[in-house]
């Protein structure tokens, strides 16, 4: 019994203290899908992915699914009260960029729509920093409504 007691105290000890690896995953084509539009990741070079402190990923096929899925209550119960760290593929060499230290062009043809694609660096101030591409996503200011119309998903 008392062993039993001393290795159950050991493994717990163990569990609690594991470090998160927040480094970015490789994308798996045959199951990785988006969160919010339940699309199977198709474009590294445009695709968001999130680690939770339980070392947990979702994966999103476009910025613009992250930006719509950061403020919903599936994001609370993923990220918790945690740390979260996300990725987004470059656009031009398919690498993971921190997410947060990204610049975006606007412009792209994108997997849903909102145009935005991430470079790591920006070239002579042509670009837009992470929270301002965001806000210009919330704003609308993106290309979604040309994608949807192109694929006969407006009302006329």
């Amino acid at each position: 019994m008392k062993k039993t007691i001393i290795v159950i105290a050991v493994l717990s000890f163990f569990a609690c203290n594991q470090e998160t690896d927040y480094s970015p995953r490789e994308v798996n084509y045959d199951r990785d899908i988006c969160a919010k539009c339940l699309m199977g990741i198709a474009d590294k070079g445009y695709a968001v992915q999130s680690i939770s402190q339980w070392g947990e990923v979702v994966w999103f096929d476009d910025l613009g699914c992250y930006v719509n899925y950061f403020e919903g209550d599936d994001w609370n119960r993923f990220a918790g009260d945690g740390t979260v760290k996300s990725w987004i593929g470059n656009c031009e060499t398919g690498e993971w960029i921190e997410l947060g230290k990204a610049w975006f062009r606007f412009g792209d043809r994108t997997p849903m729509g909102y145009g935005y694609g991430a470079l790591d660096t920006n070239v002579g101030d042509l670009l837009f920093d992470f929270n301002t591409t965001v806000k210009r996503i919330k704003d609308g200011k993106t290309k979604r409504k040309e994608f949807m119309e192109q694929r006969g998903m407006m009302g006329h």
